[in-house]
């Protein structure tokens, strides 16, 4: 896929984070091995560790992810799509790229991702030559009638909500606001099982999690980022 606009970075301070530990590894490794030799090799594997967690973690923010969501969303075009924690844009654009109609809610924390602003989505949207619907807003009381979305979205979002009753009760309303035969797609690195739990007890079917593979990886192998997909009983 072309990417037109700039949807910044997940997590900011996470990739700052790593290249602070190489940096400092790194110039470990050098002093250690002046001085003690082959001791270097210790700092060395933690330069290497956060080095590679580094290059995870840009390659997912800034492309992985992207190619990732261009397979799992399946659109016919006219449909009303919601993303949950939308952000600036990365899967809301790819929406209304394919014909959807493109509604995303947030409340534009910037610790979640960098400049993450309604401005700047819309902006996004504007280079990729499409129109969104952009609504401040809680996913955890959504503001969408009972019954009037074809597909809920989200992609690394709901982890964000601290507690477990919160984070049920927006899959709920994930689920409320679904009409009979719409889908829900919901990526994320945490509580992924609990998503699909939740989602049998609130009767949804055709409950599907699977892993998303190393493009989605924020860091390596131990930042996996999975999916779970269910379906309304039309």
């Amino acid at each position: 896929m072309s990417q037109r606009a700039d949807y910044g970075f997940d997590a900011p301070a996470v990739p700052v984070g790593l290249a602070v530990g190489a940096a400092v590894s790194l110039a470990a490794t050098v002093v250690i091995g002046l001085r003690w030799g082959w001791w270097a090799f210790i700092p060395l594997a933690y330069a290497l560790f956060f080095g590679f967690s580094l290059v995870s973690f840009v390659y997912t923010t800034r492309r992985g992810k992207f190619v990732v969501w261009e397979g799992l969303l399946q659109l016919d075009g006219g449909e009303r799509v919601v993303d949950l924690g939308c952000g600036r844009g990365a899967v809301l654009t790819l929406v209304a790229r394919r014909g959807g109609r493109a509604i995303g809610v947030d409340l534009w924390r910037s610790v979640d991702q960098s400049g993450n602003d309604p401005s700047r989505t819309r902006a996004n949207a504007a280079a990729e030559g499409v129109a969104v619907e952009l609504i401040t807003g809680d996913m955890r009381a959504l503001p969408f009638a009972t019954g009037s979305v074809d597909v809920v979205v989200s992609s690394l979002a709901i982890h964000n909500i601290p507690d477990h009753a919160g984070r049920a009760r927006a899959i709920a309303e994930a689920a409320r606001i679904l009409r009979p035969g719409g889908r829900l797609i919901i990526a994320d690195f945490r509580h992924v099982r609990a998503y699909g739990e939740l989602l049998v007890g609130l009767g949804l079917s055709g409950v599907t999690i699977r892993d998303l593979g190393w493009r989605f990886w924020y860091g390596g192998p131990w930042a996996r980022t999975g999916v779970v997909i269910a379906n309304v009983d039309a």
